[in-house]
């Protein structure tokens, strides 16, 4: 099983996404590793968009 491609950046996003530590990342099944980062990407996208309803909101 070969390792997952990752940059450092993005490593340290998932393990703070997933609230575990960086090392864990490592061993991780790659089927995991996926889905936890499609579940991240979701979450980050979803979040600018709640930002702009709340500001047009208070104007």
């Amino acid at each position: 099983m070969n390792r997952m491609p990752l940059s450092a950046e993005t490593a340290q996003k998932l393990a703070a996404f997933m609230k575990v530590p960086l090392e864990h990342l490592m061993h991780m099944p790659q089927h995991i590793m996926l889905q936890k980062l499609a579940e991240m990407a979701k979450a980050e996208a979803a979040q600018p968009a709640a930002d702009t309803n709340n500001t047009s909101e208070n104007a």
